[in-house]
């Protein structure tokens, strides 16, 4: 069998210049380093009404947080403690404090999170202020069921 090469000799020839295409990363890591920045900070801010040690319970019909701007959130602790605002409140200066909200604000959204653990009874006591203040509808807040 004959070579088709058979007489030609191969030349190769390696260009003088390496003009490779690069690419420089450091931009690239700049902004990879200022989206971590950016989440490690915006991840630790929290409202100061979702800050309380409230375990919600569960249900399998849960709606996502309303995004009303001047939202009223009251915890109900395990203890039937009631917290608006990082600040207990007592049921008198609960009931007053929504009624200059709903005089200010007629469509007043309001958020109540009761402890799973709490008495059933301090949970439907917020939301029966809630009623006497005019407050339309009071949304029990829960999670979603896994």
């Amino acid at each position: 069998m004959t070579s088709p090469f058979k007489g030609h000799t191969l030349i190769l020839q390696q260009s003088s210049s390496d003009n490779s295409i690069g690419v420089d990363l450091t931009p690239v890591i700049d902004m990879v380093f200022m989206l971590l920045i950016f989440f490690l900070v915006a991840t630790t801010f929290q409202q100061q009404e979702r800050e309380a040690k409230v375990a919600l319970p569960q249900a399998a019909a849960s709606a996502p947080i309303s995004s009303a701007m001047r939202e009223i959130v009251i915890n109900v602790t395990r203890e039937g403690t009631m917290i608006v605002n990082t600040k207990v409140v007592d049921e008198a200066s609960l009931l007053a404090m929504l009624n200059t909200a709903v005089t200010q604000n007629p469509g007043q959204k309001v958020n109540v999170r009761g402890d799973r653990d709490a008495a059933y009874g301090m949970v439907a006591r917020a939301l029966d202020i809630c009623k006497q203040a005019g407050i339309a509808e009071p949304f029990l807040q829960t999670i979603p069921t896994r």
